[in-house]
């Protein structure tokens, strides 16, 4: 592969940073590691400097209108919109001013940010915008409803672009990661803890309830990012682990075939699930 100029975003924490950190050691590329807040940037350049690494670290909020249009002058070859929060909570509770923060940040950022980098793109009839999406993009649990409508939309902003990119030669792929043990997932069921709101109003006790899955070790997600970004001819949807493609299809097919007074009065599995389990509970090996 040709160099080229990489643009990661979210790249202060999580999946984006180990991908810029991994994608720089990678081969002769420029790699710029976007970041939300200032105060992110130094300590991302001393762990590259410790890795022997040359990462470019910019100050890039994707709902910053500023921000983004510094995007223009750095010629992006690739980009990974992996920006992303999680509002965890029951889609009764959440918050106005959380539910909008949801969207902002998950997909109307990532959306303004690809317009200006796509254009470049399309100009040299070249290019790659890829979107770290989710598994919650294709399929929903419950209490993440914020979260996955903000993973649909980005999958249906992927699909139009692919369509209407086809013909500048600008390529369109999505990753979408499972549950997967960073933090993240966890931390998404603790949001409620800095509502705005009347506690006593809520649907649910969110102190009883958890992530409603087990999770994986993250290292195939770092992997699977990587081949995406730089193989010539990648999958355009990347389910991360393969096994969870089974469970996406069926959640998928039942949904088309259940009668709307299917399991009323009962406590979906799911719902049990997230009373049952604790925090940052490993899937089995």
């Amino acid at each position: 592969m040709d160099t080229k100029t990489f643009l990661i975003t979210g790249a202060g924490s999580g999946f984006g940073r180990e991908v810029a950190l991994r994608l720089a050691a990678s081969g002769d590329h420029r790699v710029i590691a976007g970041v939300e807040i200032v105060a992110q940037i130094q300590g991302l350049r001393e762990e590259a400097r410790a890795r022997g690494l040359q990462l470019q670290v910019e100050k890039l909020d994707v709902t910053d209108e500023a921000d983004r249009q510094r995007a223009r002058h750095w010629d992006v070859d690739v980009l990974l919109n992996n920006a992303g929060i999680a509002e965890g909570g029951s889609s009764l509770d959440i918050p106005a001013d959380n539910l909008r923060r949801q969207f902002e940040v998950n997909v109307f950022g990532p959306l303004l940010l690809s317009q200006i980098v796509a254009r470049r793109m399309m100009a040299r009839r070249s290019g790659r915008i890829v979107f770290m999406s989710s598994v919650a993009g294709l399929t929903v649990d419950p209490f993440t409803g914020a979260y996955s409508g903000s993973k649909h939309a980005v999958e249906a902003f992927a699909e139009a672009l692919r369509s209407e990119l086809a013909e500048f030669g600008v390529e369109v792929a999505t990753v979408n990661p499972g549950p997967f043990l960073t933090g993240f997932n966890d931390r998404m069921f603790e949001t409620w803890r800095h509502w705005q709101d009347d506690p006593a109003q809520r649907v649910f006790n969110y102190e009883k309830l958890a992530f409603p899955h087990r999770q994986y070790d993250p290292e195939p997600v770092f992997e699977t990012t990587l081949q995406v970004l730089l193989a010539s001819d990648p999958p355009g949807r990347s389910v991360i682990p393969a096994a969870l493609v089974d469970q996406v299809r069926k959640q998928q097919t039942e949904s088309w075939t259940r009668k709307v007074s299917e399991g009323l009065g009962e406590q979906p599995e799911l719902v049990r699930a997230a009373y049952e389990l604790t925090p940052e509970t490993p899937a089995e090996k």
